[in-house]
């Protein structure tokens, strides 16, 4: 509009120019055309008070870190190449990719970058402890003597940015359980005291129950693999563990368990013959110890979030009634899958919390993308407000600066 009135502006003078209007109609022109550019540059200018997802970030196992006024996400694949990229953001909606910020061939690698899955270098999780950064990761350990094809360990590197560049505190793994481990995430309790929760991977890790038998009186499978979620105190330096892990979280056992109908749908839908426990995130509200975890297989429609709550931060921890939390809406009209492996945070002024998860829509096919929905804790309940792929409310603390997506 404003290049209009300028063009309009210039003919109008130069029809003084050519005696054709004289300089009081010019100034009766333009006060009348003024109203006109008063009713419709607030159109032209008015801002989206909105986002939608999903987000423009291609992440799966998205972990958000805030601090300092800003949130850094980091997470699975994002163009990272043996090692974790990250973005930035200042409204946790408008994502600027921050490049890799974590290399495998750092002077304390331990990985090997040439086994499976590139190294399987998955769900990284960044932590800001007295002024340094640390960054919990899986990947393939290199010390394989018996070949093992998925031979994960946990690993800690440390930065002094939250953008890296992140260096191994060791050359080994932060512990070796014995078996296959994924998914870290730490919890710091209110006295001071620090848990690392994992998933003990499903390879290798038959387990009879009656969804296995029942699987195999079908002839679907001959057995069902499992992960289990464990739980360990960690030491203050994070050179190790202190004590023996504990089994947190695994799948139901009996047919008639109520949790037993959607974390098995992997196996029921003959995806796959695997049930997971896994994408742990623990925190802690009102004295009650939360534990979100996500079930069935990853690469599948049916991976969703459920939760569990406990007195103490290694349980005895109880499933909640209305699991799962999180799911696909591709049967309720919607367009998105594979809902999981969420992380949570809360608003630039505190007040909403939010779940950061990834999934795919029709859109993005396998690629998993990031989406951020609103999330409430109340009586010991946790609901979700997702998934989402119509406009919503920028999170609270934010102001509209700009047409989102």
């Amino acid at each position: 509009m404003v290049g209009n009135n300028i063009l309009t502006f210039a003919f109008l003078n130069s029809l003084i120019r050519m005696n054709r209007l004289p300089a009081l109609g010019l100034l009766l022109a333009v006060f009348t055309l003024s109203p006109v550019v008063a009713q419709t540059s607030p159109t032209t200018t008015t801002q989206k008070a909105t986002y939608t997802n999903p987000l423009p970030v291609e992440f799966g196992d998205p972990y958000v870190l805030h601090t300092q006024g800003t949130y850094y996400m980091y997470g699975t694949g994002g163009g990272a190449k043996q090692g974790f990229a990250a973005y930035s953001s200042k409204d946790m909606v408008h994502w600027k990719p921050e490049g890799q910020v974590y290399f495998h061939d750092n002077k304390n690698g331990w990985s090997d970058p040439k086994a499976k899955w590139d190294g399987a270098y998955w769900a990284p999780e960044v932590y800001e402890v007295k002024g340094k950064y640390y960054l919990f990761y899986s990947a393939q350990w290199r010390v394989n003597p018996t070949n093992e094809v998925e031979n994960f360990r946990i690993g800690v590197a440390i930065a002094d940015k939250p953008t890296g560049p992140f260096v191994d505190l060791t050359n080994k793994p932060l512990f070796d359980p014995g078996y296959p481990v994924i998914d870290a995430n730490v919890f710091t309790d209110s006295n001071g005291k620090m848990y690392l929760y994992y998933s003990r991977c499903c390879y290798k890790h038959a387990v009879d129950s009656e969804v296995a038998r029942m699987a195999r009186q079908k002839g679907w499978y001959q057995e069902i693999e499992e992960s289990w979620v464990y739980g360990v105190e960690l030491k203050p330096d994070f050179s190790g563990v202190i004590g023996k892990p504990v089994l947190v979280l695994r799948p139901p056992v009996k047919l008639g368990d109520k949790q037993a109908e959607w974390e098995s749908r992997s196996v029921t839908a003959r995806e796959v013959n695997r049930r997971w426990t896994e994408g742990s995130v623990t925190f802690k509200k009102d004295n009650l110890y939360y534990i979100m975890y996500s079930a069935n297989h990853f690469g599948g429609q049916y991976y969703a979030i459920g939760y569990a709550t406990a007195t103490s931060p290694l349980g005895p921890f109880r499933k909640a009634a209305n699991n799962p939390i999180l799911e696909k809406n591709s049967d309720k009209g919607g367009s998105v899958t594979g809902t999981g492996h969420n992380s949570v945070t809360y608003s630039p002024d505190g007040r909403e919390m939010f779940c950061v998860y990834h999934g795919r829509t029709a859109k993005t096919g396998d690629e998993r993308v990031v989406f951020i929905d609103r999330m409430h804790v109340k009586d010991g309940r946790i609901t979700i407000d997702g998934p989402t792929t119509s406009p919503q409310k920028l999170p609270s603390g934010v102001q509209a600066k700009g047409n989102t997506r």
